[in-house]
């Protein structure tokens, strides 16, 4: 006999999707579902369009990451037309992209998670919001805001808009940062510095209050993957792929991104469009696979990029990885640290930019390498700050495209997720019961994630949350409706 809840949507996310949480005859909670319902289909319609204007579509994808896509399309161009951009167009894709990340952990974090970790997770649902956070703690609101404007400002300065800037192309970028766009710039960090201090100071203090959050917010062994420098340092825009075990145990290193259908797999599941990657030495995990210690699910993201380096390079980030990293032996496994983590990588890219913005180069003309099409197949991998982003593209002699594979990182998170709405259900929900408080939480636990559906199955709009409670029979033993 078994029964099951549904949510549907779960809010506070981009884009919605339905959680389906299954129980057993005697009421306690079998498994639980993470499903994306809807789809739109870049892969297919950007089928017979010309590479160059790649960067540019996709960068359409979604108008939270829209830089994200724009960079790892722009670098699959690059391998197709099989050259080395100028020195100068790297730099300056790997400052937007530095923008791009300040951006987007600062939305996640003060807008969409803030809500739940200051105000409580039991708290009333109707001021539990960026507007109930506004009233209580109206400063560090603002602090939110401007740590996302001053990102978007960066991305503007260099792009021309700060959503979709038609800016990064194969072979380089269009323009250089100006000597204003430079001082604007450097005069904005200072304050951003202050904003994630505090910011990072606060989540700390804090921590205590959620102890049983940190514990069933997708706490269980899995692999990490990201990118890295040759020297194991944090990387955001290039280098080589690694994979670690949640002890810290690299079991594979310096791979090279164009080689990654050696190692990542692409299953699908039949109630759900979000496809879910794995770890192909290991094997897809089935069902009965999950709690393996040797299956092939793994994470990406924040919380996988400060798991895999040895250190981010920077003199205050490192300093705050040391103190993340006290939090367990080996690897950080519980995903509530996924907003630890943001926090660290929103300072640790206000400490590159200080790093890198007096470079000349960043003003440099030299920003574009011209090439025909000299490769059918490029693969263009960055990190999102979501995590591990690829694009593989293979292209006719006109450079037509004749195929398109998009892994984005929410999809990488896919079997992580599923397994995390398992887990908080499992502690949080008893019989038929449905409080709020529990609802709240089995969200919180996606949210943690902040997955992006726009990007991973190209999802859009908005509905009321909905969770029916369904006996066996078909009857609705409880209901819940969300406006």
């Amino acid at each position: 006999m078994s029964k099951k809840i549904i949510i549907d949507p779960v809010t506070r996310i981009e884009g919605h999707a339905k959680i389906t949480i299954y129980l057993d005859d005697t009421g306690q909670v079998n498994d639980a579902r993470f499903h994306i319902a809807e789809f739109r289909g870049f892969e297919k319609f950007c089928e017979g369009r010309p590479l160059w204007e790649m960067p540019g579509i996709t960068a359409r994808i979604c108008g939270i990451c829209p830089v994200s896509h724009l960079l790892a399309s722009a670098k699959a161009g690059d391998a197709i037309l099989a050259v080395n951009i100028p020195k100068a167009a790297v730099k300056l894709r790997r400052l937007m992209n530095l923008g791009q990340i300040i951006q987007s952990h600062a939305l996640s974090f003060f807008h969409l998670s803030a809500p739940d970790l200051l105000l409580g997770m039991d708290s009333n649902p109707e001021k539990r919001n960026i507007f109930g956070l506004i009233a209580t703690n109206p400063e560090l609101a603002r602090g939110g805001i401007r740590l996302r404007q001053f990102g978007q400002e960066i991305i503007e300065l260099l792009g021309g808009k700060k959503i979709h800037p038609s800016w990064a192309i194969p072979g380089g970028v269009r323009e250089a940062l100006s000597e204003v766009g430079r001082s604007q710039i450097k005069s904005r960090l200072p304050e951003a510095k202050t904003i994630i201090l505090d910011a990072i100071s606060l989540f700390k203090n804090i921590l205590n209050n959620y102890q049983a959050e940190m514990q069933t917010f997708g706490n269980f062994p899995s692999l990490f993957m990201g990118l890295v420098t040759a020297d194991g340092l944090w990387e955001h825009y290039d280098g080589k792929i690694r994979f670690v075990d949640s002890a810290g145990n690299i079991i594979a290193d310096r791979i090279e991104p164009s080689r990654y259908q050696e190692f990542i797999g692409e299953a699908v599941e039949s109630d759900s469009y979000l496809k879910s990657p794995y770890y192909r030495p290991l094997g897809y995990p089935d069902e009965q696979e999950h709690c393996r210690l040797d299956n092939g699910m793994y994470r990406v993201g924040p919380l996988a990029r400060l798991n895999i380096c040895s250190s981010i390079g920077t003199t205050l980030a490192d300093r705050e990885l040391r103190e993340f990293r006290d939090y367990a032996q080996g690897c950080v496994t519980s995903s509530f640290f996924y907003h630890y983590a943001r926090l660290i990588e929103i300072l640790a890219s206000i400490e590159h930019i200080e790093i890198s913005i007096e470079d000349a180069d960043l003003l440099s003309t030299q920003l574009r390498a011209n090439a025909g099409i000299n490769q059918l197949e490029g693969v263009g991998v960055s990190e999102a700050p979501r995590g591990t982003l690829f694009h593989h593209y293979q292209v006719d002699e006109n450079g037509l495209m004749q195929k398109i594979n998009l892994i984005i990182a929410t999809g990488q998170n896919n079997l992580a997720m599923n397994r995390t709405v398992a887990q908080i259900a499992r502690h949080f929900i008893h019989g038929s019961e449905i409080p709020e408080g529990m609802l709240n939480r089995v969200e919180a636990g996606i949210r943690a994630f902040d997955p992006c559906l726009s990007c991973s199955t190209h999802a859009v709009g908005q509905m009321p949350l909905h969770i029916e409670l369904v006996g066996v029979d078909g009857r609705i033993i409880n209901e819940v409706w969300r406006d």
